[in-house]
Formats: C-alpha cells, sequence, structure tokens
C-alpha cells in the first residue's frame, strides 16, 4: 500500500487481486460499504485489523491477500464473511522463482547530499551509537559474578560524564556442550565475539569460571578490538573466588571508565550505520503500516550507503520468493534457499512444523497464516537488492539490505542482529511488545494509533496515521528514517529511559546440553 486511507474508510484492500479487505474499525453484522463503493453483508461481527472476504472462494481454493495466496478455503466462503482459523487453512506454496528476476540497481543518493549522523568512531574505523563498557560471562557459573560488578559499578559510572553505563551480558550456556566445531558452541562464541567487537563498547571485562568448556582465553583469542579499547580476562577460581572477584573487577571497571569517558561524538555518514529490524507482537495492521514504513527507512538507510539487517526466518516463510527474486546474485539467493531447507529440517526432527506460527496473539490480532505473517513481516525488507546472507551472530560482509538466519523469537533474533554490528534497532509491534536492547538502542513502532495511545511510554512512534488517513507509508517512512539518525545521534528511547537491556541478551542455544 502506497497511499494511507481516507479518514473514515472503515476496510482497506491491499491489491486488486485479493479476494478479502482488512477491517480498520470493528464492524458489526450487516451492510458494509467498501473503499470502491460495492457493499457486503457480513452475517457477524469482524474484528479490527482481521479480515472479510469480498468475492465467494470455493472450499479449496487459494485465498489472496497482498495479491499473494495466504491460504486455502476450507469452507466455502461468501462475500462479507469473517475469514480467519474457522475457515482459512495453510498449505505450503509452490512459488516459482527466477533468481534475481526483480532485481532493481539501488538509486544512490549522491554523496555529497548524504545524511550524517554524531557517532563515536573507533580506532578500527568502526561507528558506534552509544559508549558503553561491557562484562561478558563465558559461562553461566560467572553470570551472576558478572551483574555483582555491573551492579556496584552503577555508582562509578554515574560520576563520570559521556559513558552511558556497563552492561552484563551474561547467558545460560558456555558449559555442558561440545567445544569448538560443535555448532552450538561456534554459534555461541560468535555470538560473544560480535559484542565484542561491536562500536557501542569502549572496554569490558570478560569473566569465566575457570573449568569451562568456553575458555576466557580461546573466547577472547580472535577479538578484533579496536587499539584503545581495553579487554581484560578474569576466572573467577584463579582469583580465589567471588569477593575477590568482584573487588578486581570493580578496580578494573574504576581504571577504564576514564578511557571510556575520552570518547567523543562526531560527524559520521549514514554509510556507517548498520540498521536492525525486528517485528514482534505482529497483527492485522503490521503488514499495512509500521513494516511498510520501516522498509521505506530501510531503502533510505541503504540509498545513503548504509546497512540494513533483519531475520527471523521462521517468519518470512513462504514470502521468501519476495526476497529471491532480489538477490543480487545466485549466490546470494542460495544461501537464503539453503537457511530455509535447514529450518524445514530442523522443525522437522523436533515433531514441529512452521506452520505452527502465528501467535495466539497475533492470531487475536487479525493473522491467520505462517503465509499471511511472513507476507507482512517480509514488508520491512523493503524494496531495494538483497545483498548478502549470513548466518546468525555474522558480520554482513557488504553494504546494503542483508538478511540474518534468525529464530523468530524476539531477544534471540535481536541479539543475533545485535552480534552482527546493528548499532540501531527498530522494533514494529501492533499487540503491545515491551523490548530494549543494550547496547544497541532500540525504537518501538505501534502498528496502530489505540496501541500508541495505550502504551505512549514504551512507543517511540505512531505508524497507525497510515491506516488513520493522516499520512502515507512514504511520509511515516521518513519520520522513521529522522528518528533512526537522532536516535544514532544520541537521542534517548522510550526502552532506555525505561531500563530494558539487562535481561534481553539471549544467544541461539542450538544443540544438545551434555
Amino acid at each position: 500500500m502506497t497511499a494511507g486511507t481516507r479518514t473514515g474508510q472503515l476496510t482497506v484492500r491491499l491489491h486488486a487481486a485479493d479476494d478479502v479487505v482488512v477491517a480498520l474499525a470493528d464492524l458489526p453484522a450487516g451492510p458494509v460499504r467498501l473503499a470502491d463503493g460495492a457493499t457486503v453483508t457480513l452475517p457477524g461481527p469482524v474484528p479490527r485489523g482481521h479480515k472479510l472476504a469480498v468475492r465467494p472462494v470455493r472450499a479449496g481454493d487459494p485465498v489472496r491477500k497482498y495479491g499473494q495466496v495466504i491460504g486455502y478455503a476450507a469452507t466455502d466462503i461468501e462475500p462479507g464473511d469473517h475469514v480467519h482459523t474457522h475457515n482459512l487453512a495453510y498449505r505450503p506454496v509452490e512459488n516459482a522463482v527466477v533468481y534475481g528476476s526483480r532485481r532493481t540497481p539501488t538509486d544512490y543518493v549522491p554523496e555529497d547530499r548524504r545524511a550524517t549522523f554524531l557517532g563515536y568512531r573507533r580506532a578500527n574505523g568502526k561507528v558506534g551509537t552509544r559508549n558503553y563498557l561491557g562484562i561478558v560471562s563465558s559461562v553461566n557459573c560467572s553470570a551472576t559474578v558478572a551483574k555483582l560488578i555491573a551492579s556496584r559499578a552503577e555508582a562509578l559510572v554515574a560520576e563520570v560524564p559521556g559513558v552511558d553505563g556497563i552492561v552484563p551480558l551474561t547467558h545460560t550456556g558456555g558449559c555442558g556442550t561440545g567445544g569448538p566445531g560443535h555448532e552450538g558452541f561456534d554459534m555461541l562464541q560468535r555470538t560473544l565475539r560480535g559484542y565484542g567487537e561491536h562500536p557501542n563498547f569502549a572496554g569490558f571485562l570478560v569473566i569465566g569460571l575457570g573449568c569451562e568448556v568456553n575458555q576466557v582465553v580461546s573466547l577472547a583469542a580472535e577479538w578484533n578490538v579496536p587499539e584503545g579499547v581495553p579487554v581484560h580476562l578474569m576466572t573467577i577460581q584463579e582469583l580465589g573466588g567471588t569477593r575477590r572477584t568482584v573487588e578486581e573487577g570493580l578496580r578494573l571497571i574504576e581504571e577504564m571508565l576514564p578511557v571510556a569517558a575520552q570518547a567523543r561524538r562526531e560527524p559520521a555518514p549514514v554509510s556507517e550505520l548498520v540498521l536492525a529490524m525486528e517485528c514482534g507482537g505482529s497483527d492485522g495492521y503490521s503488514g499495512i503500516t509500521a513494516n511498510p514504513a520501516l522498509g521505506v527507512a530501510a531503502d533510505l538507510v541503504v540509498r545513503h550507503g548504509g546497512t540494513a539487517m533483519f531475520g527471523e526466518t521462521p517468519e518470512i516463510y513462504g514470502a521468501e520468493h519476495i526476497l529471491l527474486e532480489r538477490a543480487v546474485s545466485d549466490e546470494v539467493a542460495q544461501r537464503l534457499v539453503e537457511r530455509i531447507r535447514w529450518w524445514e529440517r530442523h522443525v522437522e526432527a523436533d515433531g514441529s512444523s512452521l506452520d505452527n506460527n502465528p501467535s495466539p496473539g497475533n492470531k487475536a490480532g487479525g493473522l491467520t497464516t505462517i503465509l499471511e505473517k511472513s507476507l507482512g513481516a517480509i514488508a520491512k525488507g523493503g524494496t531495494t537488492q538483497l545483498c548478502d546472507v549470513v548466518r546468525y551472530g555474522e558480520q554482513p560482509r557488504t553494504r546494503g539490505l542483508v538478511y540474518m538466519d534468525t529464530p523468530g523469537y524476539d531477544p534471540v533474533n535481536a541479539t543475533g542482529l545485535v552480534a552482527g554490528g546493528a548499532t540501531v534497532l527498530c522494533f514494529t509491534t501492533g499487540r503491545g511488545s515491551v523490548f530494549g536492547s543494550r547496547p544497541t538502542p532500540c525504537l518501538k513502532l505501534a502498528t496502530n494509533t489505540e496501541l500508541y495511545l495505550r502504551m505512549t511510554d514504551d512507543m517511540d512512534l505512531n505508524c497507525g496515521t497510515i491506516a488513520d488517513g493522516e499520512e502515507t507509508v512514504e511520509e511515516v517512512g521518513q519520520r522513521i528514517f529522522e528518528l533512526i539518525l537522532a536516535t544514532a545521534s544520541g537521542q534517548r528511547t522510550r526502552s532506555e529511559e525505561l531500563g530494558f537491556g539487562l535481561e534481553e541478551f539471549v544467544p541461539w542455544h542450538l544443540g544438545a546440553t551434555l
């Protein structure tokens, strides 16, 4: 949808080929006038964000929304019928795909007109948007000690201007698993390495117990840390226990604070920005308002030379052809196909299925099948070429639009994207997810006005103005882009003001626990 709906419009049709429209208000039983002037009679009420049929669909025939198949009629569907879980069934759709068939060269903004932000340029050339000190636990056994040091260091940090805080990065892994070469172990090390090299950090403590599989020395050995960013390795057993480790940690934090405080913001081009995108707690508006508007903002980031990255592979399932058709090369397209096939094998081995999505909250908001959810979710990827596909927590090899293979679970997805270098995160929500991340600031984008007004303290921007007829998708996308730049330059987000980000570091746990 490229333009906002007119005020007073009760439904919106997203594509001329669609069999359904989306209700923009709670509709009672009775006649309803559609946007094209036609009238249908509803045999029962249809909630806001849900679908109603505008033409008859026979049992077994496909049902289309966004001009794409979102499922198959489980029974005969008549005009005006509420279309949802009671009469719409999931079946896999085989989309004929020609890699790169819709590849269009990116219309880059001339370099002398590209936007800038105020960031922290590190010695290796990377540019951060925040200035934190980090404490990494190599294993769950050292997590409490890491948190104790962080908690007791808060008073020290408060006295030093220019340092945003201390981030304890604790987790439940690091032992009870295979070592190097084991998929789960390598993924944890890759994730921790991504945080260790993140430009939003100005220094680190790395704390282990001492006897774990994930040894601190091997963990930090391959970190490519910029000159001037201190990394101190500690083990509780070697230092003589908890109290002595906490005391030594506080001493090292006090030593690092003046170094971190020397960092100063300076103008940097958007080409140094890495935007992460996520949607959680989705509803029937997500694919109409916030996600396509975020897609516009992502296009702007890419056009200004930057990187826009998103993932959630189980939540693009069935819509991946849209990305494959925009892949910059067959090699990039094939990497995405390989990850899709891996997920099919992964959930089958677990006795599950990718069509178990959407969640109960998604369904209450109007989403019926994984195909429908995926088509709405993929809209945040915008329209530019797909330039790279990377593994969980892996750094992109190029700028532009990048896809990362991650689960759909919000904190695990966000953790992978931040490990991949994301310096600003945009999170769209229609049900009202509360979320924030550190060291990367998180912007919350509400899909509908009712949610924004109800949860204003958690939401940074209202995209519901699109459905309200007050703004176009392009206008809201421009506002998101401007908010991204302001946030990258130091403007605090709602989640930062509320204190989120201490519990949302959740690396993807993969493999057997031994």
